[in-house]
């Protein structure tokens, strides 16, 4: 786990509170919310919990890794690939004349904070000695090679 600098603590923060509304999008019971979104609604209630689920477990995983200030590496990158994947399949429909312009607008969001999350990925590279420090007091014998 990595301790965040506050900028990515309030990125995960604001994108928790997205996705918390956006799971309440994809309840089957809110298509006047998608609606306005212009997102397509000729869907099997199936699909849109299952879709609702998966933005809101993430959504709760934002909220608490902006909450206690630490971060698994594993966890920024998924959420980065799927934040920008997101936008990139809006983006995909849209150009087939699928979607109206509005979702990829609305989607752009989730781009930002996928660039956001890349940043502190690139910025927070783990060392060879904080993975040795976690070899549980061997890092001297490792680092020496006995």
């Amino acid at each position: 786990m990595t301790s965040l600098p506050i900028w990515m603590r309030r990125a995960l923060l604001s994108t928790a509170v997205r996705n918390l509304f956006a799971a309440a999008a994809f309840l089957p019971s809110a298509s006047a919310v998608r609606a306005l979104a212009e997102l397509p609604d000729d869907v099997h209630p199936l699909y849109l919990a299952t879709i609702g689920m998966f933005i809101l477990i993430f959504g709760i995983g934002y909220l608490w890794t902006g909450a206690t200030g630490r971060a698994d590496r594993l966890f920024i990158a998924l959420a980065a690939c799927g934040k920008i994947t997101f936008f990139t399949i809006l983006v995909g429909f849209w150009l087939a004349g699928e979607l109206s312009l509005r979702p990829p607008l609305l989607g752009a969001a989730d781009l930002f904070f996928g660039v956001l999350f890349l940043i502190w990925l690139a910025g927070s590279r783990p060392t060879l000695a904080a993975g040795l420090s976690g070899a549980g007091g061997n890092d001297r014998r490792l680092a020496s090679g006995a």
